[in-house]
């Protein structure tokens, strides 16, 4: 896959031991939305199941990654691999099937319209298919330390779609092994990048579930307070020069 020969829409997975799904995630992903040709790229985080063979066989561009080193570092890899192959807008999906592959084409349509140059999806705003009440009550928390923190209002800052000009990827610091959503996203405000939200769905795991990467709800909130907390103090004092976007063609 020489570089620059990628879609103008790369779609990012990051996967680890997610065989029962990732097929799936990959095969309903449409071959083009809001108007951009995608490709999706799934970077396999060091599993130990077949993962990286079901993905190919459902037509992703995998990267193999024989070493898990975390989500984040996943995402890092495959942004740079995006990038290298000419992706204009990046979006990423969870592997486990919990997000709706249809509703990429949201979180894309405010960056093509120049509304937004990083688009979360937000569980808030539309649906969360989960009974799981103490996961609600953290969304609902660090939203609100995230709103706080970037001065603009966030419902959801650990949503699992998102897109986001391909520039943003390169311009701000990534460096959490987990919990790069709060990063990413703090990153990109105080480096004066616009962010949007739109309504998107999250389902139930199911039967197919591999169980929680990252612990239980307490050490999983302790851990992603720490990581918002820390990428602000790092960041604050970025430049908020506000980007002037390209128009970036459909066609």
């Amino acid at each position: 896959h020489p570089p620059g020969l990628g879609a103008p829409l790369a779609i990012v997975i990051p996967a680890y031991n997610e065989e029962p799904t990732v097929a799936d995630v990959v095969g309903e992903i449409p071959r083009s939305a809001a108007g951009l040709q995608t490709e999706v790229i799934v970077v396999v985080d060091g599993a130990r199941d077949a993962t990286a063979a079901r993905a190919a066989g459902a037509g992703a561009l995998v990267c193999d990654v024989q070493v898990n080193r975390g989500q984040g570092a996943a995402l890092r890899l495959g942004y740079w691999l995006a990038r290298a192959r000419g992706a204009k807008v990046i979006a990423t999906i969870d592997a486990d099937g919990q997000y709706e592959p249809e509703e990429i084409a949201r979180v894309v349509e405010p960056i093509l319209a120049g509304e937004a140059d990083f688009v979360s999806g937000s569980r808030r705003l539309g649906a969360e298919l989960t009974t799981d009440k103490v996961r609600h009550l953290g969304v609902l928390v660090f939203g609100a330390l995230i709103s706080v923190l970037v001065r603009h209002r966030i419902t959801d800052p650990a949503c699992g779609i998102r897109a986001m000009r391909s520039e943003v990827t390169a311009a701000v610091t990534l460096e959490q092994p987990q919990y790069q959503a709060s990063e990413l996203m703090i990153s990109a405000a105080l480096h004066g990048y616009r962010l949007g939200e739109v309504p998107t769905t999250m389902r139930d795991r199911g039967v197919h579930a591999t169980g929680t990467k990252k612990g239980g709800n307490f050490g999983y909130g302790v851990r992603f307070a720490r990581a918002a907390l820390r990428t602000w103090m790092r960041d604050r004092t970025a430049a908020r020069t506000r980007l002037r976007p390209e128009k970036i063609h459909t066609s």
